[in-house]
């Protein structure tokens, strides 16, 4: 049998792989059903044997973006598709994460359509100004200019990958198109909200994943993957083993009312779902699902005009922690942080330290004054 011949009853085909030439077809069945189906054409399924039975397994969220990115690359009749979709393919090879996928498509894709509308149909020919264009066009939309940079790094590390490969001028890295973003200050929560917070939160879940989200500090992405063997409630810690952004893996620790909260969940939770929190119907809670239940408690606290975000709990949980004397080398290996100049971001929110050298030198300067007066005093 040859790699050009093609065996109807062979879903190795599929697959690119010729290794037998089977005397009749094998039973077929997707993940753990049983039932008999039609090989699906899809050259991201993968296939396992168990008891002579060919498995095929569902391709993996990452897997389902690339395809669809591809798909629109095919589609969009854009510059340089070829390189795109070899872009993109890279970037899987990388391990980067379904979100990141889709968020430099978005940005890739406004970029190659803007050089289409002014007909340039080659990479090639990319100037600073192409890129100075799409900045300002993306500005005029009305984009946050956090956002308007995460698209242009998107941009950028795209013409990096073209540049490798010498189909664009390497002069477009050597000096790049920068954004100015303001310094804003992380927002956290304040103690008594907090607290307002609290006294309303009723459901058992609920109570505990908001209690875990503010004394471990962890991301919101990183809470729906916890497995119940992850948390450890004698020794009071959580290790999360693949973080949310930088894939490094930590160990965070809670205090007393969480694991008093946990405890209290795990009493009542399904024991046979192997995700710590789950939603009806669902093996996990999803983001989406823990956005929408922290929106409903701000609202029946009074607290939906303050503008707080499930992320906000990570801003507290770094505060305080800096507020009572953490070194900010601590904080940041449970922040999960790569680098230190991140965290310190928090030590300009930590007002305790200042505000005590405020008064304390204020309180010098206003003795002083006191003095002269004193001392003009007939």
């Amino acid at each position: 049998m040859t790699h050009s011949e093609f065996n109807p009853i062979n879903p190795n085909h599929h697959l690119g792989c010729y290794p037998i030439n089977l005397p009749e077809p094998l039973n077929i069945s997707f993940g753990q059903t049983s039932e008999s189906s039609q090989i699906p054409f899809n050259r991201f399924n993968r296939a396992s044997f168990y008891n002579g039975t060919i498995c095929w397994q569902l391709p993996s969220a990452r897997r389902k973006v690339l395809d669809k990115i591809l798909e629109q690359v095919d589609r969009g009749d854009l510059p340089g598709a070829e390189h795109t979709k070899r872009y993109f393919q890279d970037m899987y090879r990388r391990n980067c994460k379904a979100r990141t996928l889709e968020a430099s498509a978005t940005a890739i894709f406004l970029f190659l359509r803007h050089l289409k509308r002014k007909a340039i149909d080659e990479l090639a020919p990319i100037e600073r100004n192409d890129i100075e264009a799409f900045v300002e066009l993306e500005q005029e939309r009305g984009l946050k200019i956090s956002s308007v940079r995460t698209r242009l790094n998107a941009l950028y590390a795209f013409i990096r990958f073209l540049s490798d490969d010498d189909l664009v001028d390497p002069q477009l890295l050597l000096r790049k198109v920068k954004l100015k973003l303001p310094q804003g200050l992380p927002r956290a929560i304040a103690w008594a909200d907090i607290t307002e917070l609290m006294a309303v939160i009723d459901d058992v879940r609920d109570r505990a994943m908001i209690l875990l989200l503010l004394h471990t500090g962890m991301r919101i992405g990183e809470l729906p993957k916890l497995q119940v063997n992850d948390v450890d409630l004698e020794a009071r810690l959580v290790r999360i083993y693949e973080g949310e952004k930088n894939y490094i893996g930590r160990v965070v620790y809670f205090s007393d009312d969480a694991r008093d909260a946990v405890s209290a969940w795990l009493k009542q939770r399904n024991r046979h779902k192997s995700h710590l929190f789950y939603s009806q119907g669902r093996s996990r809670f999803t983001y989406n699902g823990a956005r929408m239940m922290f929106v409903k408690y701000l609202k029946r606290a009074g607290l939906s005009h303050k503008g707080y975000t499930l992320h906000c709990l990570r801003h507290s949980f770094a505060t305080e922690l800096l507020n009572a004397g953490m070194r900010i080398e601590c904080l940041q290996q449970l922040l999960g942080h790569s680098k230190l100049e991140v965290t310190r971001i928090y030590a300009r929110l930590s007002e305790k330290a200042r505000e005590q050298e405020y008064f304390r030198a204020m309180a010098i300067i206003e003795g002083e004054a006191s003095d002269g007066l004193d001392q003009h005093d007939y």
